[in-house]
């Protein structure tokens, strides 16, 4: 176990073997709940939790929408170019 301290200015620094470990670098953020044996400090969410039915159309386009024969036509062209480039 290792330990650390607080700071004047109320910091903490974790020890580096953590911040390895659990890739957590500068400027990540952390959400801190008391409980009835300390504190738990957690990554917190890079966005919050949302369902398909909320973001389902919420980036319009003024294009027409392709077909799905066009949609298929353009993933084929594209298998063709990777395949050729030697990807698959």
């Amino acid at each position: 176990m290792e330990t650390t301290r607080l700071s004047t200015k109320g910091q903490i620094v974790l020890p580096k073997s953590i911040r390895t470990s659990r890739a957590w670098g500068p400027g990540t953020e952390f959400t801190v709940e008391e409980t009835g044996d300390g504190l738990l400090l957690r990554p917190a969410e890079r966005f919050p939790g949302a369902d398909l039915d909320d973001v389902a159309g919420c980036l319009r386009s003024k294009r027409k929408s392709k077909t799905i024969a066009q949609m298929r036509t353009a993933i084929a062209r594209e298998l063709i170019r990777r395949h050729d480039r030697g990807r698959y």
